[in-house]
């Protein structure tokens, strides 16, 4: 299959359809269904569904990163995959009978889509599917070899069994038809999501000065956008965490006092917004202290954005002086979910207190 940039999102749908199709009455010889779901609470919304097909399939296998097995349903058979193995980073969903067969198979490439309404929604892989019974053989028979050691005899016969059969058999005439409308239905159903989640979010294109000013969100958004009140898991994607508390302004009788730090915080925010990339927010940490969230940077480059921060607001001070001439930065890189903020907030206190501008936590 050639490969191809997807979204979750788009993964989503597809692999909904191929399961669907696993689960619809038909009488087409013994199935075998095998499933790489990369962390478990990502297994866990399909929960139900795959103890149904677990049901109607001669094997069902379900593969997940985790150090001792699930309690799965009954029926499917888990498979650990250890974290650095090349499997870990599959999305993966293949149904197989005699006369039909379906797969998507992707690859995490650990990047986010700008536009995406979430994190988890914009997930980047690299990968393709497809709707014909051939296609859906190999990628069988590599995950076969690829688990043999990890499955039971019982579940290795009966994938064994599956394949001689389709062996036997050649494939249905027609099945391009079939791939050719489902492929466009989920193409079409990607674009339109798409285009549902610009009418959604007007605001970064009507707010003035751009999506600097449209960066900033509360707590309760950061929650959504990162997942937390959804499906999400931790190991995937990488984020770097960006804590910065500027240096106290001077002390000032209460309503210039008032003027003067809203005139700062407004400063403050297009300094660090100037530094974001599509894919970045910015929130309130709390009252003293902002937090730039940045997926996918490495760390490396996230301690470089640190000290351009600390440059950056030097530089702005000198033409605005409503602005403080320094900040304290704190850096991390986590795959954590929830987001670690607890520990960013506990190091800008570490910091501020040792004096050190630009400290990192323990990075992944």
């Amino acid at each position: 299959m050639i490969e191809k940039r997807l979204t979750k999102s788009t993964l989503v749908t597809v692999s909904h359809a191929i399961e669907q199709a696993a689960l619809a009455v038909a009488e087409d010889g013994p199935m075998v269904v095998i499933a790489l779901f990369q962390r478990l609470p990502y297994f866990e919304r399909e929960r139900e569904v795959y103890e149904r097909i677990a049901k109607l399939a001669a094997v069902a296998v379900v593969g997940l990163v985790a150090t001792r097995p699930p309690e799965l349903p009954a029926g499917p058979y888990p498979v650990l995959l250890h974290e650095s193995e090349e499997l870990a980073r599959e999305w993966t969903v293949a149904v197989l009978t005699p006369r039909f067969g379906a797969v998507l198979v992707a690859h995490d490439r650990e990047e986010i889509d700008p536009g995406a309404a979430t994190l988890e929604a914009g997930r980047v892989f690299d990968g393709d599917w497809r709707f014909r019974r051939d296609d859906a053989l190999h990628e069988v028979l590599r995950l076969r070899e690829a688990l043999a050691d990890r499955l039971p005899a019982s579940a290795r016969a009966a994938i064994d069994d599956v394949v001689e059969r389709v062996r036997h058999l050649p494939a249905t005439p027609g099945e391009g038809r079939a791939d050719a409308a489902v492929r466009l239905l989920a193409e079409r159903t990607d674009r339109d999501r798409a285009t549902i989640q610009q009418l959604r979010n007007p605001v970064e294109r009507a707010a003035p000065g751009g999506r600097h000013q449209a960066a900033l969100t509360d707590e309760a958004g950061v929650r959504r956008w990162s997942g937390a009140d959804g499906v999400t898991a931790s190991g995937t994607l990488p984020v770097a965490l960006l804590g910065v508390r500027p240096a106290p302004v001077q002390t000032l009788p209460e309503q210039t006092g008032r003027r003067t730090l809203a005139l700062r915080n407004e400063g403050l925010i297009t300094v660090l917004a100037s530094v974001l990339r599509p894919t970045d927010r910015i929130t309130r940490l709390d009252e003293d202290s902002f937090l730039l969230i940045m997926p996918a940077l490495p760390y490396d480059d996230a301690v470089k954005l640190a000290y351009r921060v600390g440059t950056e607001l030097a530089a702005a001070g000198e033409r605005n002086p409503f602005l403080p001439p320094s900040a304290t930065v704190v850096v991390a890189v986590t795959r954590d979910r929830p987001l670690p903020l607890d520990g960013i907030r506990d190091g800008l206190t570490w910091a501020v207190g040792e004096g050190i501008p630009v400290a990192t936590l323990r990075s992944e």
